[in-house]
């Protein structure tokens, strides 16, 4: 009837349901905290080019570089459900062929115990800001936003945008670029 491996069973089965209501009842309790922080972006330097595109029909695209500054205080974000985060810098803009335009140019991770002071200047774009044609030259308003998802220890993983955007437009030109 109640043999060694039931009772080991039943024990098991009970730590079970206790643990997962013991994980509930952590991620219910910062589930619904409001994740914003400030964010400041500075674009000091915009630079425009048109290259050839190798990844399509041979014809050229807009290539853009930028240099910016980031700062925003990520302290308040880190309780004690909150493993990493994952910051990416992106830029959002409209072209004559598609109406939303979504480009990831930077992104950095910051684990708990690291530095939450963000402080970073004179920054350049980690991956390239290739457009399908040439919808980044004139475009007078491109929108950059930091944003982060949450990494927790137990619940579900929020996408969070910073409450700070700067909107940027580039040049109406192409910036020579010198052949070796």
């Amino acid at each position: 009837m109640n043999t060694v491996l039931s009772r080991a069973n039943s024990l098991f089965a009970f730590s079970l349901s206790v643990m997962a209501a013991l994980t509930f009842g952590c991620f219910i309790t910062t589930a619904f905290k409001d994740r914003r922080v400030p964010v400041d972006i500075h674009v000091s330097k915009v630079m425009l080019k048109n290259v050839d595109d190798f990844t399509g029909p041979r014809e050229r695209s807009d290539l853009g570089f930028l240099t910016f500054d980031l700062s925003a205080d990520l302290q308040p974000i880190f309780d004690w459900n909150v493993k990493q985060l994952f910051l990416y810098l992106s830029a959002e803009y409209a072209t004559k062929s598609n109406s939303l335009n979504q480009v990831v140019l930077w992104d950095k991770i910051v684990l708990r115990g690291e530095n939450t002071m963000l402080n970073l200047r004179d920054m350049k774009s980690k991956y390239f800001f290739f457009d399908d044609g040439n919808g980044l030259r004139a475009n007078k308003n491109i929108t950059l936003t930091l944003s982060w998802n949450v990494v927790p220890n137990a619940g579900i993983l929020p996408l969070v945008a910073g409450s700070g955007h700067v909107s940027l437009p580039f040049p109406d030109t192409y910036e020579i670029t010198k052949s070796y």
